[in-house]
């Protein structure tokens, strides 16, 4: 990809976290607060090779430590500080926290179906809705381009945060997003040509 970015042209560059620590593997973690495992760091490092010739003016990061473990690798050596901001933390998973799949659904047998069947429509208990992940996600997507008019940004997040502001660049329905890929310490990159995006770059894997 030409990194060089156009003159007015607004450029978002999402990077997901790497994979966290293995006592998470099949586990529904949102507001958990896990690290990377070892493959995660060297995903991270990774990205930041990749991301290495990238002029960022800033760089943004999830609370949640596997995404602040991502950014870190990426801001070495910029002069840029990892700022964290709330709106871009992943899904908050409530009473599911922690659990397996399978200690989600025999707990909640009728609400685990009904996510597997239309996961951007459920509730989780003492949780959130996608719907309320999405208003806080794309309106910290907002405030964050408003802030930066012209310039190249990055933010190190989670999958679902990444889908959702990329769906709302294509245009998707809710009940699509899972058709978006995106794999740990995955790179994707939009471009807003004012307020019209343009997709450049989708779930690179470094």
């Amino acid at each position: 990809m030409d990194w060089r970015l156009p003159g007015g042209v607004t450029r978002v560059v999402l990077v997901r976290h790497g994979k966290p620590s293995e006592e998470m593997k099949g586990r529904c973690y949102g507001r958990l607060d896990v690290g990377l495992a070892p493959e995660g760091h060297v995903q991270a490092t990774r990205a930041a090779k990749l991301l290495a010739d990238v002029a960022f003016t800033a760089l943004y990061a999830s609370p949640r430590l596997r995404a602040l473990d991502t950014a870190r690798p990426i801001a070495e050596g910029r002069g840029v500080d990892v700022t964290v901001d709330e709106a871009f933390r992943e899904i908050d998973f409530g009473l599911f926290e922690g659990l397996t799949y399978e200690e989600a659904e025999r707990r909640f047998p009728a609400l685990y179906a009904e996510w597997m069947a239309h996961p951007e429509q459920v509730r989780f208990p003492q949780g959130e809705t996608f719907s309320e992940m999405r208003e806080r996600v794309r309106a910290g997507g907002r405030a964050l381009r408003a802030r930066h008019p012209g310039q190249c940004f990055a933010l190190v997040s989670h999958g679902g945060v990444n889908r959702t502001l990329l769906a709302e660049a294509l245009g998707m329905a809710d009940a699509n997003l899972f058709r978006l890929d995106q794999v740990h310490a995955a790179v994707n990159v939009i471009d807003y040509y004012g307020d019209s995006p343009v997709v450049k770059l989708m779930n690179l894997q470094p």
